[in-house]
C-alpha cells in the first residue's frame, strides 16, 4: 500500500507542476480581468442591483426560495447546492494552509483573485444557462462540457474542437469530485474530529460513508433539500464564532491587515527564498487557495446553477457574483483575521511564530478558538468543518454524477453515486497532504478547458449583460436575449411575461 501510495504522489506532483505553472495562473486571471471589464465592472457598478436580487431577494421573492413541482430546483436551492459545494474545507484549513506556505500576504492574492473570479463566475453561470437543454424527463442539463460543445463548437472549423474541450472538463470534473469534492474534504473532516474528539478515523468514516449515501442516492431535489437547511445554519454559526473572536482582539486588527498588504509585496519569502520569491510565493497559494475555495473558474457550480427555475441568464449569475462574495470575501476574510490575531503568526515578519512552529497549519483555526472559548473551540472548529466539508462532499456528488452522465450516460449515475460513497472510506486513511495535492492537480486540469470556453464565448457574455442592463435597468423596449437555443427562447420569453422575469 505504501508503494502504491508513494506512486500516486510522484505521478500527481509532476502533473500538479504542470497544470499549476503561472502560464495557467495568468490564463485564470486574465478571463477574470477580461469578463469584469467587458461587464464594464458590473460587480461594482451595479452592486446594490445584484445584491437586491440575491441576498435581497431571498426574504421577499417566493420565485426565489419557493419549492418547484417540476425537475428544477429554487435559485435559492441551487446558491446553497453552489455554496454547499465551495464553502468547505478550503475557508478553514485552505485558507490556514495559504497563511502557512505564503504568509499573510497570500490573503491579499485571495482576495484580488476573489474580486476578478466574481466575474469568472457570472460569465460561466450565464453561459451556463443560455446552453442548458432538457432531457427527456424535462430535467435542466448544463454546464461548462455544454457550452463548450454547443457554443465553442459551433464557430466554422471548431465542431470537434469542442466536442474535445468539454469531453476533457467532464472526465477531469469526474475525477475532480473524488478530490476536491471527496477525499480531501473528508480527511479534514475525520481528522479535525479525531484531534478535537478522539474518535478514530476508521469510525468516523464509516458514518460518513452511511451519512453520504443516505443523501446523494436520492438526487438533486435531496441533495438541494438538505442543503438549503443546512448551509445558512452551518454559516451563521461560524461567522458568530469568528466575529466574537474578532471583537476581542479588536485592538490588532490594523495590525493584521498592514502584514497582508507588506507580505503581499515582500522581496522576501515569507518561508524563505530569494528576491521576489515573497511576491510570488504569495500569489501562487492565494490564487491556488482562492480557487480551491471559490472555485471561480473551474466551471463545476454551473452544473447545479443550470437546473435552477431562473429565466434570465443574467439573473444567475449575479448568484454567481454573491458566491465568490460570500465565500471568499466574508468567509476566507473571517477565517484569515482570526488565524492572523491568534499569535501562530508574527505579523512583523510574516513568519510563523517561534511558538507556533510545531502546530500544523490544518489546526491553526482550532488554535484560534481553543485560546478563546478552551477546548470548547476546538471541539466548534471540528463541528464547523464537519459541516463545512460534508455540505461540500454533497454538492460535488452531483457535480460528478452530471459529469459521468454526459460522458456514459444516464444509467452510469447510480454506479457513480456507489463508487462515490465508497471513495468517502478511502479519504478518510490518506495522508492529509497526498488528498491536497491531488484535489489542486484536478482542478487545475477542469479548469484550462473551462477558461477557453469562457474566453470563446466572452461576446456571448457581453451581448447577454447588455441586453438585461438595457431592458431591466434602462426601461428600453428590446428583445430578450435569454437562450442560444430558439425554441427555449421562445418558451423564456412567454415564461418572462408570465412571471415577471424570474
Amino acid at each position: 500500500m505504501d508503494a502504491f501510495i508513494q506512486w500516486i504522489t510522484r505521478v500527481n506532483d509532476a502533473i500538479n507542476g504542470a497544470v499549476w505553472g503561472w502560464p495557467a495562473l495568468i490564463l485564470l486571471g486574465f478571463v477574470g480581468v477580461l469578463m469584469t471589464c467587458l461587464t464594464k465592472f458590473f460587480q461594482v457598478t451595479h452592486i446594490g442591483h445584484w445584491m437586491k436580487n440575491t441576498i435581497g431577494a431571498i426574504f421577499k421573492d417566493k420565485h426565489v426560495t419557493g419549492h418547484t413541482t417540476d425537475k428544477s430546483i429554487s435559485q435559492f436551492q441551487s446558491l446553497c447546492t453552489a455554496l454547499a459545494a465551495t464553502v468547505g474545507t478550503g475557508n478553514i484549513v485552505g485558507v490556514a494552509g495559504a497563511i502557512a506556505a505564503g504568509g499573510p500576504g497570500a490573503v491579499f492574492w485571495m482576495w484580488l483573485i476573489a474580486f476578478f473570479g466574481m466575474m469568472t463566475n457570472y460569465s460561466e453561470n450565464v453561459l451556463g444557462i443560455l446552453y442548458r437543454r432538457r432531457d427527456s424527463k424535462g430535467e435542466w442539463h448544463g454546464g461548462a462540457m455544454y457550452y463548450l460543445r454547443d457554443g465553442l463548437g459551433s464557430f466554422k472549423g471548431c465542431k470537434h474542437i469542442g466536442a474535445i474541450l468539454a469531453a476533457l472538463f467532464s472526465f477531469f470534473c469526474f475525477l475532480a469530485s473524488f478530490g476536491i469534492g471527496n477525499m480531501s474534504q473528508v480527511n479534514s473532516m475525520v481528522s479535525n474530529v479525531y484531534n478535537a474528539f478522539h474518535i478514530p478515523t476508521i469510525v468516523t468514516g464509516i458514518v460518513l460513508v452511511l451519512a453520504v449515501g443516505a443523501v446523494i442516492l436520492g438526487g438533486l431535489k435531496r441533495i438541494a433539500s438538505i442543503t438549503e437547511k443546512l448551509v445558512p445554519f452551518m454559516v451563521i454559526l461560524y461567522f458568530i464564532g469568528a466575529i466574537i473572536i474578532i471583537i476581542l482582539h479588536l485592538g490588532q486588527v490594523p495590525a493584521i491587515f498592514a502584514s497582508i498588504f507588506k507580505c503581499a509585496f515582500s522581496l522576501k519569502a515569507a518561508v524563505g527564498g530569494g528576491i521576489g520569491a515573497g511576491i510570488a510565493q504569495a500569489m501562487k497559494w492565494g490564487f491556488k487557495r482562492g480557487v480551491f475555495s471559490n472555485e471561480a473558474g473551474l466551471g463545476s457550480s454551473v452544473m447545479v446553477h443550470s437546473s435552477s427555475n431562473v429565466k434570465e441568464p443574467v439573473r444567475q449569475g449575479m448568484w454567481g457574483i454573491f458566491e465568490v462574495f460570500a465565500d471568499t470575501i466574508v468567509v476566507c476574510t473571517l477565517t484569515a483575521i482570526t488565524i492572523l490575531g491568534s499569535g501562530v503568526i508574527d505579523l512583523s515578519t510574516g513568519e510563523v511564530a517561534a511558538a507556533a512552529a510545531d502546530i500544523p497549519s490544518a489546526t491553526y483555526m482550532s488554535y484560534a478558538f481553543s485560546q478563546v472559548f478552551g477546548p470548547i473551540g476546538s471541539g466548534f472548529i471540528a463541528l464547523a468543518i464537519l459541516l463545512f466539508a460534508y455540505s461540500t462532499v454533497l454538492g460535488w456528488s452531483h457535480y460528478g454524477a452530471t459529469a459521468c452522465q454526459y460522458l456514459f450516460g444516464e444509467k452510469s449515475v447510480l454506479p457513480y453515486r456507489i463508487v462515490f460513497v465508497i471513495v468517502v472510506m478511502l479519504g478518510s486513511v490518506m495522508t492529509a497532504q497526498l488528498a491536497w495535492d491531488i484535489s489542486d492537480t484536478f482542478n487545475g486540469l477542469m479548469m484550462l478547458p473551462n477558461l477557453i470556453g469562457v474566453l470563446v464565448l466572452s461576446p456571448q457574455v457581453m451581448r447577454c449583460t447588455k441586453n438585461y442592463v438595457d431592458r431591466r435597468l434602462h426601461g428600453k423596449d428590446v428583445t430578450p436575449f435569454l437562450s442560444h437555443w430558439d425554441d427555449i427562447e421562445s418558451e423564456q420569453e412567454v415564461d418572462l411575461d408570465v412571471d415577471a422575469g424570474i
